[in-house]
């Protein structure tokens, strides 16, 4: 396999997305575990976060190729580095990876893991068209690796502060993936016009999703804020999640000040940063 064909099916795993997801795992078992991690638990944990987050990613480009084709043209898919056979192998491939991690775990984490990837395809597949119902799903497939990571040493006690913190932190991602959801749908509505794709944008006009956007990050933030307020994370988290919210308040000024297609394609990535800020918040903060 050629140098490009490793970087076209290392660009269609996410693979930061995909990391994201596995450190949210290992984030809830650390924070609900609060004491001794064996090592084998929290590696296979990071590896069913990671390859089946990375199938979603990969299935998604599969799905929305035709998009892709008018929307982001260089995505392996639609400029011809990845043929649709190869892609699906590939997901099948990660797919069947992450069960099987699961499985090893326990049958807890196997059946959270089932649930989570058919979430993933039926979004995929049709939770496109299904406007904000959509990024819902999405969002709580980016919210479920949390509560996961809780299950991995065999379950969790729903009375423990670890789990209140480990929920709160699952919330924060929901809401903020759901506000970056939203905004994508902004910069998309070109090629989402092709496949009948009901985002808010479509609906309602890019201004009203601008500012629905607007709405859940400010709830992340919030939330974020009330976590530190009742004690239940270190110091250490504050420096780390004031970066994070400053930079959900800059990009949702910018996003309402300048909704355009352009401009929502650099708020979203953007606003991954701000989440990848926040999850190291989660790390330092949690444990």
């Amino acid at each position: 396999m050629g140098k490009n064909k490793v970087t076209a099916f290392t660009r269609l795993l996410r693979p930061i997305n995909s990391v994201m997801m596995a450190f949210a795992v290992m984030i809830g078992a650390v924070t609900l575990q609060k004491s001794v991690f064996p090592i084998t638990p929290l590696l296979l944990g990071f590896v069913t976060a990671f390859t089946l987050n990375g199938a979603s990613m990969v299935t998604n480009d599969y799905w929305d190729r035709s998009v892709d084709a008018i929307n982001e043209p260089t995505r392996p898919i639609p400029s011809g580095q990845v043929s649709t056979g190869e892609a699906l192998t590939y997901a099948s491939i990660l797919i069947t990876i992450g069960l099987a991690s699961a499985y090893l775990t326990n049958l807890a984490c196997l059946f959270v893991a089932v649930i989570s990837i058919l979430v993933s395809l039926t979004y995929n597949t049709r939770g496109k068209q299904m406007g904000l119902l959509g990024n819902f799903m999405v969002s709580a497939c980016v919210a479920i690796p949390f509560i996961y990571g809780g299950l991995i040493y065999g379950g969790v006690d729903f009375t423990q502060r670890g789990f209140v913190l480990a929920l709160s932190f699952s919330l924060m991602a929901f809401l903020s993936n759901t506000g970056r959801e939203v905004t994508k749908g902004i910069a998309d509505v070109e090629g989402d016009k092709t496949r009948n794709v009901r985002t808010l944008a479509i609906r309602h006009g890019s201004r009203t999703a601008a500012a629905i956007s607007v709405v859940f990050y400010i709830l992340a933030i919030v939330l974020s804020m009330f976590v530190w307020l009742f004690g239940w994370v270190s110091w250490w988290y504050l420096p780390l999640v004031i970066l994070a919210d400053a930079g959900f308040i800059w990009s949702s000024l910018t996003l309402l000040r300048d909704h355009s297609k352009e401009n929502a394609k650099k708020v979203k990535r953007m606003v991954l940063a701000w989440m990848l800020i926040g999850l190291l918040a989660f790390i330092v903060g949690g444990i």
